[in-house]
């Protein structure tokens, strides 16, 4: 087993004159192309580093603040064609552990650019439908049934496609072009081509039909139109981007969700009056009460009480820590024994939570955008069709075709080439594999999380909650010669249920499900830092550490000192039970590892995939549980900042590194890695960071979730080739002015109904 250390931070001495930093908000990217273009440009400026986030849509900007401005950033992205500006407070996460709001979160506002999409949408949708049947179904073509569909269309390729036009023209004045580009000139292309044959053509005649006609033949098409073609790409397309809004609002979830652990008021101890005010109004050197149950405000110092702190969703530490007067609080963390009074000694944006969570926003925008599948092809498939296009044209000129027929194949060039199966390639992929995924509980948050799922080689998982249940469990009871297992839980339990400790907690659920109901002790005493004593069954009890028996004058027999050692040799915690003056028995309690996770690790084995164990508990509690589930190596003793730095120091070995946890403490390092993994049973804080949420909790569903993804995208790759495969097919005989509109809609409409057929086979995937 290789046992490592976590990663070695930087000195601060050795680190160079820090460079001035700049969020930027940035607006008009409509693919991950975008964001790479204004993250190319801004790179090209002399001290400018830059990383730009799609999904975020804001640019982390380091600049040399002596020779470059703000505005001189902000100027850049906008002679690229898109807007910037610096974030208002309101829209910055906030500093502290707080929301702003003593009653919870307020709604948030609805976003004007979803609502406008929505609308856009729903206008395609309705209007395309009905164009599509009559186009495609003779039966349907009525008398002027053509100038029906022309109304009907002209809204669909104006109002509902004009994101596509203006980010076309965007894109052209730079010299650029993207998926945007060709729906843009296929759709305008079929639309205005259609015109001029309702118009001047004989398409507007009574009576006209599409008729299947399966043959090739040239045609002048002056009796041909295309707006099925405008109206339909438009409205799958739109369907596709709406969707993908949708997603992208939640970007900052992880923020917000961490941020509102925080406690949200806090009473404060002012002149002997207790007070309660909103936790942001705590200054360093107030002093504030904490109650048993509640939630510690601040980093602060304790000056007076003692407790149990439960800091496991910071901290990653299972057992819960005793504090005293002296000892460090950190906020957020919760009071699980006694009344506490804390100094507060760092506030707002200097506390551990708020700078965990800048680790998180840190590590979501410096993880490499995505390139989207559609429009990596795109950047080559749309310059190819528009020079051929033009290639169309001028030979057909040339060779005295005459202007009609020579239009006509240009057009049918762009036509045929215009994307509709590729509208349905990603999305119907991604809506069956993700549905499905939703059946296994496994939720799948974009398509750009597919990709990583492939290359991924090594998978971090957290220990507490992830491979271990996340709480204590009694595990064992090692007895005297004296005493029975029955006798032993019956009268410690009783103990242990009048205590709030975790441990306690432990030994009193134990007791119950494996001896029943427990008796009502007749006297009850909390020791603070050592256990608890009382009077069961009057017997005189002891339950703690062995300084409370020795303080008692009992000692340990050997045999009882050997299972303790034991078992504090293996990470876990031992507890003395001893009454009417002698010890009888030796209980331990620890985080039990989960059922499953042995065979949860067998899995990810066979996938491919390098396990390591990575945890905040001490390394013998990580190396017992790495034995006991088959992991060989183990990264044990780290803070939530270690974790993230064990990650990009796997990363910077050349690994794809794929992270899997529950507690906010795994929040940063989930949005670190390349893949991150999060159980549903954690804090909402992981969910968020995460790209893949494990619903059930259940560390298998990580091995189904990565077969699950990796075979959704084969599919969507198989379907963007069956997209792309008929318009390679056709272009050519669109070019020789061969191809009937007919056969250009059926080759669209099988196209699509394959894609469609296609991803419909995830439907049966199945866990292993």
């Amino acid at each position: 087993m290789t046992v490592q250390t976590p990663a070695p931070k930087p000195s601060p001495a050795a680190a160079p004159a820090s460079p001035a930093l700049v969020e930027l908000a940035i607006g008009g990217m409509t693919c991950a192309s975008c964001a790479a273009r204004i993250e190319k440009k801004l790179n090209r400026m002399d001290g400018v580093q830059a990383t730009v986030n799609y999904a975020t849509e804001k640019a982390k900007i380091a600049y040399d603040g002596e020779n470059t401005q703000v505005g001189d950033l902000i100027a850049t992205v906008e002679k690229t064609g898109y807007t910037a500006r610096q974030p208002t407070p309101q829209e910055r996460p906030p500093e502290s552990g707080t929301t702003g709001d003593s009653e919870g979160t307020a709604p948030e506002e609805p976003d004007p650019a979803l609502v406008s999409l929505r609308q856009r949408l729903v206008t395609a949708t309705v209007l395309a439908v009905p164009v599509i049947a009559m186009s495609m179904v003779p039966a349907l073509q009525f008398p002027y049934w053509q100038w029906l569909a022309l109304t009907l269309t002209a809204p669909v390729v104006t109002y509902a496609a004009w994101p596509f036009h203006r980010a076309a023209f965007t894109n052209a004045r730079h010299g650029a072009a993207t998926m945007d580009t060709l729906i843009s000139v296929g759709t305008s292309a079929a639309f205005l081509w259609s015109l001029w044959a309702l118009f001047l053509g004989t398409a507007g005649m009574p009576g006209m039909t599409h008729p299947f006609e399966l043959k090739i033949s040239r045609s002048d098409g002056a009796g041909n139109i295309y707006l099925e073609a405008a109206a339909g790409v438009t409205a799958f397309i739109l369907a596709g981007r709406y969707f993908e809004a949708r997603s992208k609002r939640k970007a900052g979830a992880a923020l917000k969700a961490l941020l509102q652990l925080g406690a949200k008021n806090v009473t404060v101890l002012r002149d002997g009056t207790e007070v309660t005010v909103p936790t942001a109004q705590l200054k360093a050197g107030d002093r504030f009460l904490v109650r048993p149950g509640e939630k510690i405000a601040t980093d602060g110092t304790v000056v007076e009480g003692t407790s149990a702190v439960d800091a496991s969703m910071l901290t990653g530490e299972s057992v819960p820590v005793e504090v005293g007067v002296g000892d460090s609080v950190t906020g957020a963390t919760l009071n699980a024994g006694g009344r506490l009074v804390v100094d507060a000694t760092r506030v707002g944006s200097d506390t551990q939570l708020a700078r965990m969570a800048r680790l998180v926003e840190d590590a979501q925008n410096g993880k490499a955008a995505a390139q989207r599948l559609a429009d990596r092809i795109s950047a080559v498939f749309v310059p190819v069709v528009i020079a051929l296009a033009l290639g169309t044209l001028g030979f057909w000129l040339g060779s005295g075709a005459g202007a009609t027929a020579s239009f006509t194949a240009a057009v049918a060039v762009l036509i045929i080439a215009c994307p509709c199966a590729l509208g349905l390639a990603t999305p119907t992929a991604l809506m069956v594999g993700t549905g499905r995924g939703a059946q296994l509980g496994i939720l799948i948050k974009g398509p750009e999380v597919l990709e990583t799922t492939r290359k991924v080689d090594t998978i971090v998982l957290d220990k507490t909650g992830t491979v271990t249940t996340g709480r204590m469990t009694l595990l064992d009871v090692h007895l005297a010669d004296n005493a029975t297992e029955t006798d032993v839980l019956r009268l410690a339990g009783a103990l242990e249920n009048a205590s709030e400790h975790p441990i306690a907690r432990a030994v009193a659920v134990g007791a119950v499900e494996r001896t029943g109901p427990l008796p009502t002790p007749e006297d009850f005493a909390n020791v603070p830092g050592l256990g608890v004593q009382g009077v069961v069954d009057g017997h005189a009890v002891l339950v703690g550490r062995t300084r409370l028996l020795a303080d008692w004058s009992i000692p340990l027999p050997a045999a009882l000192e050997r299972a303790k050692a034991d078992a504090e040799a293996a990470g876990r915690t031992a507890i003395a039970v001893a009454w009417d003056g002698e010890a009888r028995a030796v209980l331990t309690v620890a985080d039990a590892v989960k059922d499953t996770s042995a065979e949860a690790v067998t899995r990810l084995k066979a996938l491919g995939l390098t396990p390591i164990l990575l945890t905040g508990d001490n390394r013998a509690v990580a190396e017992a549980v790495a034995a006991e589930v088959g992991i060989e190596e183990v990264i044990a003793d780290v803070m939530p900042e270690d974790k993230v730095a064990t990650v990009k120091s796997l990363q910077s070995e050349g690994r794809s590194v794929a992270m899997v946890g529950d507690g906010v403490n795994d929040a940063a390092a989930l949005a670190q890695a390349d893949l991150g993994l999060a159980l549903g049973t954690g804090t909402d804080a992981a969910i968020e960071a995460g790209d893949l949420t494990l619903v059930r909790g259940d560390l298998r569903a990580a091995a189904d979730a990565i077969r699950l993804s990796r075979r959704t995208l084969r599919t969507i790759k198989s379907n963007l080739f069956w997209a792309f495969a008929y318009n390679v097919a056709a272009l050519p005989l669109a070019a020789l002015g061969l191809l009937n509109p007919m056969i250009a809609g059926a080759a669209m409409a099988f196209s699509s109904v394959f894609v469609v057929g296609n991803s419909l086979r995830l439907r049966g995937f199945k866990a292993a």
